[in-house]
């Protein structure tokens, strides 16, 4: 009964330490959800400011491109797609969704996939599915760690880039959209074709004011949609950290609630045990009472 007794102790001294770590991560979750949701808030005003930049020199340059140049950005030759997915576990099925999301989308467009992997779960995961994988990119683990992220794969983009080919490039990451609630998105970045071009050129200007671009167009232009790139991929991985830690704390929540209802079973065992050897002790103590006091 001792030996029962004392496993029964070491459990729910087991099970209390297990419950301190998860309602740390809890914690550190729901704080990182918080920076991760207040960094894309912080972007979207320098998002907008980017598309109206954008907006007044598509209008100034003209958005009406060549019967070739049509003809041409029909069917890219490739299709680059970056995955964001998590480096770190306890996610539940974040990276099996994002990544199932991707193999379906990708099967339904044309031209050749290259994969980018950010995060080795997601990695394995598409390893897994015989897709064509061209790199692996950490996760970053804070606000700061996004933009060298962001760098890191825009200098590798730019050093593929081939003049003779006409290149999509594919985002797919989890949006986070309401609680712990998130749903696998893809976001087509390049090329900016003919729809975009007239879509952005709409864009009514805020004021009365009309803008005047200084210096040339091509290269205002081009400096614009290289921020429009940088703010859409760091707009990306924010919503994918987010979403990863809300993920992470729906986990830790139900863990927390597995770890209580069990804390809750083995104090029942333990009491009824110790209740038990109680009244063993006290039947004993009777008996040898009735045997001494017997003629």
């Amino acid at each position: 009964m001792s030996n029962s007794t004392a496993s029964l102790r070491r459990k729910i001294g087991g099970a209390g330490e297990l419950q301190s770590v998860v309602r740390t991560m809890k914690a550190l979750a729901a704080s990182s959800i918080g920076q991760y949701e207040q960094s894309v808030y912080a972007l979207a005003d320098y998002y907008r400011t980017v598309e109206l930049g954008l907006t007044v020199c598509l209008r100034n340059k003209g958005t009406e491109p060549s019967t070739s140049e049509r003809k041409k950005k029909a069917v890219p030759d490739e299709i680059r797609a970056i995955v964001f997915g998590s480096d770190q576990g306890l996610v539940g099925q974040f990276n099996d969704v994002v990544a199932d999301y991707t193999i379906k989308t990708l099967a339904t467009l044309p031209g050749k996939p290259l994969i980018w992997a950010v995060g080795e779960r997601v990695h394995a995961r598409l390893e897994e599915a015989g897709l064509p994988l061209m790199g692996l990119f950490p996760m970053p683990n804070s606000v700061r760690g996004i933009t060298q992220l962001v760098g890191r794969i825009l200098v590798e983009s730019e050093s593929r880039r081939s003049q003779s080919k006409v290149v999509a490039l594919h985002l797919f990451y989890n949006r986070p959209t309401s609680g712990a609630v998130y749903e696998p998105v893809n976001q087509r970045l390049l090329p900016l074709d003919e729809t975009w071009q007239q879509n952005h050129a709409k864009l009514p200007w805020p004021t009365k004011n009309l803008p005047e671009i200084i210096g040339a167009t091509d290269a205002t232009l081009r400096a614009l949609i290289s921020e429009y790139l940088f703010v859409s991929l760091f707009r990306a991985c924010a919503e994918s950290l987010a979403s990863e830690n809300a993920s992470r704390l729906a986990a830790m929540q139900r863990a927390d609630k597995n770890i209580d209802e069990l804390l809750d079973d083995l104090g029942g065992k333990f009491y009824r045990m110790r209740q038990s050897s109680i009244d063993e002790e006290l039947f004993d103590v009777v008996s040898g009472f009735e045997a001494l006091t017997q003629p």
